[in-house]
């Protein structure tokens, strides 16, 4: 069963190792939407001082963003639609992405430090070292009411396709009726 979701842009958010990566693109595929990995966007800078365990700033972030909303924008004025990653962690930041199209929608996976922690020690072939996490906690907006999107609390015994048919179920009123 696929969703009705033609023209939907959602961001999937959150902190590191809250599982974006694997949730977005499970969502786009039940959603039959494009995908796209925010980590494909940053300069080689920005990961070059991630993987050295330094924070990035928002000067660092500020063309990382703009490149994430280049890609938003350009789904949205093809009506493909798309599903992308972004810690999108600040108002700021979720705000120039919505910019240039204020349909965009923002699904905030929501895990608690220690389980976020776990994760990111126990995976491999990332830049994002786990000493990272706090600063990202320590940025972290949550969604104001005002702002489109829904919070998803990501817990110890949840599957990605648990969180994908939750996230459906929490975007279902703008993505229509199940097919």
């Amino acid at each position: 069963m696929a969703l009705n979701a033609e023209n939907q842009l959602i961001v999937v958010m959150g902190v590191a190792g809250v599982g974006k990566t694997t949730v977005a693109r499970l969502l786009a595929d039940r959603l039959g939407l494009p995908y796209a990995e925010a980590d494909d966007f940053h300069p080689a800078a920005n990961i070059a001082k991630m993987s050295a365990g330094i924070p990035l700033d928002d000067a660092d972030r500020a063309p990382w963003l703009r490149a994430i909303a280049g890609w938003l924008h350009e789904r949205g004025r093809a009506g493909t639609g798309g599903v992308v990653t972004c810690s999108a962690l600040k108002r700021g930041y979720r705000d120039l992405l919505r910019a240039g199209c204020a349909d965009v929608r923002f699904l905030h996976l929501d895990g608690g430090h220690d389980l976020i922690a776990a994760r990111i020690a126990a995976r491999t072939g990332h830049f994002m070292p786990a000493s990272l996490l706090d600063s990202q906690y320590a940025l972290l907006e949550p969604l104001q009411a005002d702002e489109p999107g829904a919070v998803l609390p990501v817990g110890e015994r949840d599957t990605p396709h648990d969180l994908v048919e939750k996230a459906a179920a929490l975007l279902r009123p703008v993505n229509g009726d199940l097919a």
